[in-house]
């Protein structure tokens, strides 16, 4: 059965567009690299609470996020997330439930935000992802689309009316990656999962510069690093 667009995600949408493009200066490069259509798991590092709304009022189809169980309970962005199509996820256990959420959104050709280090960065590095992301990728056979954020560790919520009126917007860069497909496996298990989630984070881990790689730092290869001469 084909996926419902929540009635009001285009509405809320068009909100969360204007507050981004105000109180920031938001480039993304890579755009194109977007399946428009068909099942997709985008993947991205997370350095900041802004992450999923800038990735919801840039990326050029409708996306659906995976969101941390607390924040349903907070009273304005609790009530944003359900309205967007959110979903809850229990990130302190292995939620069985939010990952057969997941495959149900895939199989319904939508695209699904997951960040597999499970929180935001403190120090904007990347650190050790969780095993979800490549797993769901492995069991659904869906492209993964990696994405990297930088420049949102700077955002901090309450400062952004001062920030724009001492015209000081910070400037955050989205880098779209190319969709790729995991290796097949005869039969998933832990060490194929970790082999597969290493993949992805080194996959995003090219589009960030130097200082943000963090834990996967030497997973990326000359041939795929941007930052890199050939």
């Amino acid at each position: 059965m084909k996926y419902i667009t929540p009635p009001f995600y285009w509405s809320l949408l068009g909100i969360v567009r204007a507050i981004v493009f105000t109180f920031a200066r938001v480039e993304v490069t890579g755009k194109k690299n977007m399946p428009r259509k068909g099942p997709l798991i985008i993947a991205a590092n997370h350095v900041n609470n802004a992450d999923p709304p800038v990735l919801g009022a840039t990326m050029p189809r409708r996306l659906v996020f995976m969101a941390k169980h607390e924040m349903f309970q907070w009273p304005v962005l609790g009530l944003a997330a359900r309205l967007g199509g959110a979903f809850p996820v229990r990130r302190s256990e292995a939620d069985l439930g939010a990952l057969r959420k997941a495959g149900e959104v895939l199989r319904n050709g939508e695209a699904l935000v997951m960040f597999p280090e499970g929180t935001r960065s403190a120090d904007a590095r990347m650190h050790k992802a969780h095993p979800g992301t490549a797993l769901l990728a492995l069991r659904s056979e869906a492209p993964v689309l990696p994405v990297a954020i930088t420049g949102s560790e700077k955002v901090v919520i309450i400062r952004l009316p001062l920030d724009l009126l001492r015209r000081r917007r910070p400037r955050i860069r989205v880098v779209v990656g190319q969709p790729f497909f995991l290796p097949p496996v005869e039969r998933i298990t832990t060490d194929e999962v970790t082999r597969c989630t290493d993949i992805i984070m080194g996959r995003i881990a090219a589009l960030l510069p130097p200082s943000y790689r963090g834990e996967y730092a030497g997973m990326v290869s000359a041939a795929s690093d941007p930052e890199r001469p050939q």
